[in-house]
């Protein structure tokens, strides 16, 4: 059975017709990850939390706020407020922005270009809530992609692993759950994709193990975002 014959037994839908693209934004449109592992290792040491690499990865595209208040809880023991966890956080987010702009993914303006000329809405579906990255988004694809299909971990009570987000990037492009795709690359991303009930690409962009991304329960996976600009026009 095809990906999308699978995709419908899945979640027991009759048709797939898509309208609307999602993208997570750190992994998928920026090669950006690298920066936030550092800024995050970095910043957790400085009040006093071990955070590695592997676990920034693992955590990516949660809620800046939900990943510290786990990391305190299970280190310290400590239920911290929101707004603890988000001072913390504004420093993290501090030595990100020191650091040089990650660059724009390889094949994505292409694969926008497509998804664009077949007529699709283009959103943004991302934890963070940072305005300059807001502001790049709109720089950098502007063609595409207006501030009203930009969906932040402030539009949300509850962040990735949960649907919600996603389920909050279909009403903004006004879509179902067989009407949309989503393109993720990080475990909880894939997982709320999938929870969402979207059709959901994984592109493993990371060191994750593919096998990581394919038990979150991704439709169809891809190594590289130039692998699937250029597989797109015979996928959909």
């Amino acid at each position: 059975m095809s990906p999308i014959g699978n995709y419908l037994k899945k979640h027991g839908f009759e048709r797939f017709e898509p309208k609307a693209v999602l993208f997570d934004m750190d992994g998928v449109l920026y090669d950006s990850m690298p920066n936030h592992a550092k800024a995050w290792q970095q910043s957790m040491a400085s009040f006093g939390i071990r955070m590695t690499e592997a676990d920034a990865y693992a955590t990516e595209g949660a809620r800046g706020i939900d990943t510290i208040r786990m990391m305190v809880k299970a280190q310290k023991g400590e239920d911290i407020t929101l707004a603890r966890a988000q001072e913390m956080y504004d420093e993290k987010t501090r030595l990100f922005h020191g650091m040089d702009e990650a660059p724009v993914m390889p094949g994505v303006r292409q694969l926008m270009a497509e998804i664009h000329a077949q007529g699709l809405c283009i959103g943004v579906v991302t934890g963070s809530g940072q305005r300059p990255l807001i502001n790049r988004l709109l720089t950098d694809f502007g063609d595409f992609l207006d501030e009203q299909h930009i969906v932040t971990a402030y539009d949300v009570q509850r962040g990735k692993p949960a649907p919600d987000p996603y389920l909050m990037g279909m009403q903004k492009a006004g879509t179902q759950p067989w009407q949309t795709v989503v393109v993720e690359n990080a475990p909880l991303g894939v997982h709320a994709g999938v929870a969402a009930q979207a059709f959901t690409i994984a592109v493993n962009t990371g060191p994750l193990p593919d096998d990581v991304l394919l038990q979150e329960g991704a439709d169809l996976l891809f190594g590289r975002m130039t692998a699937l600009a250029d597989s797109w026009n015979s996928l959909f």
